[in-house]
């Protein structure tokens, strides 16, 4: 599908500068621009690109001032990032997306499925199970008993939700994710065994929740593990049995949160970091990849390492965790001197 600089431009409330009628049919990165396509300039460092690019449409900020001539056709606009992103959801929409319920599908007859929601091919939905209106199921889903799925939530191929999952609306969950699994629940027995505890519990994700592929959540033991409203998690991540994540947080893969802990809202947290159990993070919490957390944090830290601790502390220990070895080779030798003058 193809669009004009100018419907781009009256679309992003942007200023035009160039021709108007130039057309595009994909988006690339601005150092592979080729004719046909749009890209945009939001990191200064990439300046140079702008002055060889072949693309098309450049999207730019206002303030933008060219050392050089420009070949393409400019759009300035506030931030071309967020710019970007709009006209990505704009032709996402534009893609004329699956209808109806297959044949081959396995809805219980206790199942409650809403107006114009999809379902693919081999999905199953068990008894009891609420499909909210405009819900996107693609194929070989699994949607246990009770499950609830809220209106214009989007499940791709393979996801799995268990029994008694809530499932708010608007929310996205990639493939392969895993909804309400039992939690890592084991009691240790006197013969060196251990004897399973029932999860008896459920998951509840709010609304506007996205989850990447792969990504599993675990039902409580007793209870709710809870996701809150806005809450974007990576690929690969595990949450534990009873876990709270607060509004908006967001989330990098690979990282981990181990049963009971609370997150707070609004917070910030890299890839591979570990959370250990029991514990809470405060709101607005900005937390560096590879951290490893094993007690309370206060709102608003920003923190790094492991065990982890306030970065600017972090960043004054690593120079000298970098120069250890001098400084152990200084020591040895001042010891040296001390017994020679003895």
């Amino acid at each position: 599908m193809e669009f004009s600089a100018r419907q781009i431009a009256e679309f992003l409330k942007g200023e035009l500068e160039g021709d108007p009628e130039v057309k595009v049919s994909r988006i690339a990165k601005i150092e592979e621009g080729e004719p046909g396509s749009l890209t945009f300039l939001a990191n200064p460092s990439y300046t140079q690109h702008i002055y060889k690019t072949n693309a098309s449409i450049v999207l730019v900020r206002e303030d933008f001032s060219p050392e050089q001539p420009v070949n393409s056709t400019l759009i300035r606009v506030k931030d071309p990032y967020g710019a970007l992103a709009k006209l990505l959801e704009l032709y996402k929409n534009s893609i004329p997306e699956k209808t109806g319920i297959s044949e081959l599908a396995f809805i219980s007859p206790k199942a409650d499925v809403g107006a114009d929601a999809y379902i693919g091919e081999f999905v199953y939905v068990g008894d009891g199970a609420v499909i909210g209106e405009g819900a996107r199921i693609h194929p070989h889903c699994y949607i246990g008993d009770m499950a609830k799925v809220g209106e214009k939530t989007t499940l791709f191929s393979g996801v799995r939700i268990y029994d008694n999952s809530q499932i708010g609306n608007g929310c996205t969950i990639h493939s392969n994710a895993v909804i309400g699994a039992d939690g890592f629940g084991f009691a240790p027995q006197s013969d060196n065994n251990y004897m399973k505890v029932a999860q008896i519990g459920n998951v509840i994700i709010e609304d506007n929740v996205e989850i990447g592929a792969g990504t599993t959540i675990d039902r409580a033991t007793m209870g709710s593990t809870t996701i809150r409203k806005g809450v974007k998690l990576d690929n690969l991540i595990q949450i534990g049995h009873n876990v709270t994540i607060g509004e908006n947080t967001v989330m990098a893969a690979q990282a981990g949160v181990a049963g009971s802990s609370k997150i707070g809202k609004n917070c910030m947290i890299g890839g591979q970091a570990g959370i250990s159990g029991h514990i809470t993070i405060g709101d607005n919490v900005k937390m560096a990849a590879q951290s490893g957390v094993p007690s309370n944090v206060k709102d608003g830290q920003i923190i790094m390492g492991s065990p982890a601790m306030e970065a600017s502390q972090y960043r004054k220990a690593f120079i000298y965790f970098r120069n250890f070895e001098k400084l152990v080779k200084r020591i040895e030798e001042l010891e040296k001197e001390v017994k020679q003058k003895k």
